[in-house]
């Protein structure tokens, strides 16, 4: 058998207050790795001859207790080896997919763990927005309870505490419900990873709550005063302006699948795109007033149509769009002033406006979902949930005979 485990002292990581962390060096096949040990102790107090904490130690009480906990988990981990190697498997297993075999019961315990190791998987695969949620709800639920926190612990009772904190500080419902689907997607991915068993699962009985949002979608008459409304380019309003016609005209597509749209993607009066979201392939015809949009921003220097990233990496990319979007919504407040719409005007409304005028043309619901690029037909639902007042105004006109 090619694999070994020993324990050692990590020099290479000093921690803040100067000591080391303690961990198992794993050896499998060649390659090597380190499993921590959530110890850490000086250099001073490490015995690297016998791999141990020195009884000189004086960090805890019982030295003698900590050196057998370190030779256990040394124990233990050998034993899943044997088992993997008896079961045939060891030698089908590279030495970081052995190791996440090994550290298996930690994800287990913990939920913060296991969520941690979703942002980093996250991150690789360049979902940034989705790994900076992850980690808004690993953060906000570590600070709510000052330590780690298993699966087992979040249960209906935790979640009902967790809702009367949140609202005692004067936060919102929504917001509420944005962190508890959060934690509810961390859960389904732990059951599909069979890291915990689906008998914990505490949104059986936990209902996620959410209020009524405002009315997003504009009314005809309004979304044609952005439309019509032109302004010259040095107007500190023109690319907000462009920004939201462009998307209302390409299926109402959100900022972030702006920002990323290519000039590649654009071919002979087509826009051809993947969603950034849910990898959805678009085929979208270019209009005439779509084309006149594009038109003036393919002719920049960059890869991308839209001037919003500015960055290489991902995570920079992420806050290039982030801070593009806060500056695109607080020019739309300006718009909203010049079109004379009293309504909240953002990124969002466009894309709401676009399914109410999709609905309000007679398109079947199946094919504003397919629009949207939604992955069921309740989300979109939800987007035609309120329809324009002028809408309500001449049905009642007809039920009245007027």
């Amino acid at each position: 058998m090619n694999t070994n485990i020993s324990i050692s002292l990590d020099k290479r990581r000093s921690k803040k207050d100067g000591t080391f962390p303690v961990i198992m060096r794993l050896g499998h096949n060649e390659r090597t790795t380190s499993i921590p040990l959530d110890i850490s102790v000086s250099e001073k107090d490490w015995d690297d001859k016998n791999k141990q904490v020195k009884k000189s130690y004086v960090g805890l009480s019982s030295v003698t207790r900590l050196n057998n906990l370190i030779q256990k988990k040394k124990a233990d981990a050998m034993d899943k080896i044997l088992k993997l190697s008896e079961l045939g498997e060891l030698n089908t297993l590279s030495v970081s997919s052995l190791r996440d075999k090994l550290t298996q019961e930690d994800k287990r315990q913990s939920f913060i763990k296991y969520g941690e190791s979703l942002v980093k998987d996250l991150k690789e695969a360049n979902r940034i927005g989705t790994a900076r949620s992850y980690n808004d709800v690993i953060s906000v639920l570590s600070r709510y309870k000052g330590k780690d926190i298993s699966f087992t612990e979040i249960n209906y009772s935790f979640l009902t505490k967790f809702e009367t904190h949140h609202m005692s500080k004067g936060n919102g419902i929504n917001g509420l419900a944005v962190y508890m689907r959060t934690i509810r997607a961390i859960f389904n991915k732990a059951i599909k990873d069979g890291i915990i068993e689906k008998e914990i699962y505490p949104f059986d009985n936990y209902k996620i709550k959410t209020a009524p949002t405002e009315k997003r979608a504009l009314e005809a008459n309004l979304l044609s005063n952005i439309v019509n409304l032109t302004l010259e380019q040095k107007d500190p309003c023109f690319h907000a302006r462009n920004f939201f016609v462009a998307s209302y005209m390409m299926y109402g597509m959100n900022f972030t699948d702006m920002a990323f749209l290519k000039k590649d993607d654009i071919n002979n009066g087509r826009i051809n795109y993947r969603r950034k979201k849910t990898s959805k392939l678009y085929d979208i015809k270019v209009t005439k007033n779509l084309e006149t949009i594009l038109g003036y921003y393919m002719q920049n220097k960059t890869e991308f149509v839209f001037p919003i990233i500015k960055r290489d990496t991902p995570e920079t990319q992420n806050k290039d769009i982030r801070w593009a979007r806060k500056r695109y919504n607080n020019k739309l407040n300006d718009i909203a002033k010049m079109c004379g719409i009293d309504t909240n005007l953002t990124s969002y409304v466009s894309r709401h406006s676009f399914a109410t005028q999709a609905m309000m043309q007679q398109v079947p619901l199946n094919a504003i979902s397919s629009m949207l690029g939604h992955s069921s037909l309740k989300t979109t639902e939800i987007y035609l949930k309120s329809l324009p007042s002028d809408t309500i105004d001449d049905y009642n006109a007809k039920v009245l005979g007027l």
